[in-house]
């Protein structure tokens, strides 16, 4: 990286946006700068991202865009100041008080993420996600799409075509050895959100539960064996790779996908790797057939892991299976409607302090006690039929907030 270009980076760090787009070459290039609160997605952040991303789908002069997060104990002035932290999810802390003070503005940012997921999921041009140090909930809505290779054809959304120009560009995403990923909302009393049923589902075997249940944090040989990510670089190699993207000029969107293919496609063969484990246990019919199957083993990972899952809200575990064994046949779009429909529930099917996701969120972010109290209390509490109410669209198809996608 050249002086001058370090020396603009550095100085857009220091704006005040929380949100940084930067046209440079042919690259529209994006940081998330909110380090303080781990890139974690406001509201205004999201729209943010919806606004200058539409912007560079419409602009011929864009030709490839690039995401990533600002790291709060990089050396200021130094290129390692602007990696190592991408995006730890949505601003928990707003959703307990919005939804205990009946703040619309919580139906906005679910609407409008939602949005962002389906937007960035089938983007028509190459789109490469820079996902150093921690990525979770929210921030794998920013990541996750097609896998790496050639570009892919239209999301079937209920019948609709993607609204994109073209079928969806090459993408990639990068992790490092810093990358903590993981979709964690079970430990909120929520689910995981952001199109997770649609990639968690996806993911080889029965990973797809096994992730959504426990909201285990993975690094990045597990984030590629899972299909969750394409490429494992150095972490000190993010900046020249971010500089050289802005200094590469692009006569189009096919030319930026070679260069995707050109730099990262070689080195993307990796063996299958073996969910036998995981399967034997996370394929099971019940939450309780999982746990209780986990409880008998003597193995430590497996007792370990049903020691996780009594932590976890038993109601949404099973709402959570629910979600993820239903999206394994949806369509992007659908499922995004779906999850809609559920966080909508999430807030209003217990409304106030009576939510489990809004106890989740005080157990463990605002008191911070760390003992939220589940209704029910155990998984064995959790009656046949509990988990449907989630699933109830609150609107019909002709007015439901994602009837577009």
């Amino acid at each position: 990286m050249n002086k001058d270009a370090m020396t603009t980076e550095v100085k857009q760090i220091d704006a005040s946006s929380e949100v940084l787009a930067e046209r440079r070459g042919s690259a529209g290039l994006i940081t998330l700068n909110r380090p303080k609160a781990l890139n974690a997605l406001s509201l205004q952040m999201v729209r943010d991202l919806l606004s200058t991303l539409r912007a560079w789908r419409d602009d011929p002069q864009v030709q490839v865009v690039a995401i990533r997060g600002t790291n709060k104990i990089g050396r200021p002035g130094t290129p390692d100041s602007l990696f190592g932290g991408f995006c730890a999810g949505g601003d928990i802390r707003f959703f307990h008080q919005a939804a205990l003070a009946g703040d619309a503005a919580l139906e906005e940012f679910f609407t409008e993420e939602y949005t962002l997921n389906h937007l960035i999921q089938t983007y028509p041009k190459p789109y490469i996600a820079f996902m150093d140090g921690v990525v979770m909930g929210g921030g794998m809505g920013l990541c996750q799409g097609l896998a790496l290779g050639a570009p892919g054809g239209k999301d079937e959304g209920a019948g609709r075509a993607s609204p994109s120009a073209r079928a969806q560009g090459a993408r990639v995403r990068i992790v490092t050895e810093r990358t903590k990923m993981a979709m964690p909302e079970t430990n909120i009393g929520l689910f995981p959100d952001v199109g997770g049923g649609y990639f968690l589902s996806r993911c080889p075997g029965h990973v797809g539960e096994y992730l959504a249940l426990t909201g285990e944090v993975i690094g990045a040989d597990e984030a590629i064996d899972y299909g969750l990510a394409d490429v494992k670089l150095e972490a000190a190699a993010l900046p020249a790779l971010w500089a050289e993207l802005g200094a590469t000029s692009f006569a189009s969107a096919t030319d930026a996908d070679q260069w995707v293919a050109s730099k990262f496609i070689a080195n993307n063969s990796h063996p299958v790797c073996a969910t036998d484990k995981i399967d034997a246990y996370f394929s099971l019919l019940r939450v309780k057939h999982i746990v209780d199957a986990l409880e008998k083993s003597e193995d430590r990972w497996a007792l370990r892991t049903a020691a996780t899952l009594r932590k976890r809200s038993p109601l949404m575990l099973h709402v959570v299976l629910e979600q993820i064994r239903k999206a394994r046949t949806m369509t992007l779009a659908d499922d995004l409607r779906m999850e809609r429909d559920m966080v909508y529930q999430c807030f209003h099917l217990r409304p106030g302090t009576e939510s489990e996701t809004v106890e989740g969120i005080r157990a463990l972010a605002v008191d911070k006690d760390y003992k939220p109290q589940w209704k029910p209390a155990r998984i064995e509490d959790v009656k046949p039929g509990m988990a449907d109410a989630f699933f109830v669209s609150p609107w019909s198809a002709e007015t439901h907030p994602l009837r577009d996608l």
